[in-house]
């Protein structure tokens, strides 16, 4: 935590701010709005992935602007795709191709904008996508991550073209994709599944192991087996557990409502805690993503919005029940930091 508050959250707020600074020159007012929104609101997305760059401090240079500009690119397009002007697959599919060309240091970039109004950003998703590029390419060892790299990004971008496309197709496309993958995760259900697609920690994870020359392609398929689905479930489940409310009123999917009740909702996501630590054991630094997944807990479980959502504060206190002393240390972090920043 030292190093997350004296180098990796200053540095964040150095690349966010020159971000902003571009967004706001953008020439359409709409995709102006959504780009500065997505950092404005989201921009704890991008301190909390960057914690994956104090495992590396004398490669932070690289992995936060990588971190950074990655996040960005996702919660921009999400801001584009969940008040989106358009319910077209053919756009958000578009629209994440940056996603999977930021991963790929020799890609041309494409037109993303291709099947929107909206086509103005002077440039500004571009320049997320080569930082991306230039970044990827600075990792001595990114060649031994970047297949796994591009799946776990290509799950995500398959997962945010079937959520936002028109609500009465939503469900039928997303159990059509479970069914194209079922077989390799029979442990889970169709919504964890979808569940895990939509975490970037497993890129950001590789990433952080990229970053150390002399990676095996065994190492790296243990990251990725340790992360998906388990850690990366965990981080969305919990995200979609805490937003209940606020997604039944707003009428958007939320993964954690297809539970049959509460206790069934609990069982489940404490099934995917206990696999997660069993799993993280494995890799060559278990502490560091032990530590991940107390933070997860920690950070989702003292939201305020829990307070105010009866069912959702009895699961947050059987989950934390008999936590260990880092979660309960991640805990009184979170809501000081909440405090400290007017968020509480």
């Amino acid at each position: 935590m030292s190093r997350v508050y004296r180098y990796v959250l200053p540095e964040v707020s150095e690349q966010l701010a020159a971000w902003r600074r571009f967004a706001e020159t953008m020439p359409d007012e709409e995709l102006r709005r959504q780009a500065i929104a997505s950092m404005t609101d989201k921009r704890f997305h991008c301190e909390g992935g960057a914690v994956y760059a104090a495992a590396n401090l004398p490669k932070r240079h690289v992995l936060i602007p990588l971190i950074v500009a990655f996040q960005t690119i996702s919660d921009y397009l999400d801001n584009l795709c969940d008040r989106s002007t358009s319910l077209d697959p053919a756009d958000f599919r578009a629209l994440h191709q940056s996603m999977l060309d930021a991963v790929h240091p020799q890609r041309p970039l494409g037109d993303y904008y291709a099947h929107r109004a909206e086509q103005e950003d002077g440039g500004y998703l571009a320049a997320l996508v080569k930082t991306c590029q230039s970044c990827v390419g600075l990792l001595p060892s990114y060649d031994a991550v970047k297949e796994d790299v591009s799946w776990l990004v290509s799950l995500y971008c398959d997962l945010q073209v079937y959520k936002h496309i028109r609500p009465d197709k939503r469900e039928d496309e997303l159990a059509r994709w479970w069914s194209a993958n079922e077989s390799g995760y029979s442990s889970l259900r169709w919504n964890e599944f979808a569940a895990a697609t939509g975490s970037t920690l497993g890129v950001f994870a590789l990433f952080l192991a990229a970053a150390e020359p002399g990676l095996t392609r065994e190492r790296t398929a243990a990251i990725r087996e340790s992360y998906f689905p388990y850690v990366c479930g965990l981080h969305i489940l919990l995200d979609y557990l805490i937003d209940q409310e606020e997604d039944r009123i707003g009428g958007d999917l939320n993964f954690c409502s297809y539970y049959e009740s509460t206790e069934t909702a609990v069982a489940r996501i404490a099934d995917i805690v206990k696999k997660a630590r069993e799993q993280v054991a494995q890799l060559k630094t278990p502490a560091f993503h032990r530590m991940i997944i107390e933070g997860l807990l920690a950070l989702y479980l003292s939201d305020p919005k829990v307070r105010s959502q009866r069912e959702v504060r009895s699961v947050s206190r059987l989950l934390m029940k008999g936590s260990p002393m880092t979660r309960l240390f991640f805990w009184a972090n979170s809501y000081w930091i909440r405090r400290l920043t007017g968020r509480s």
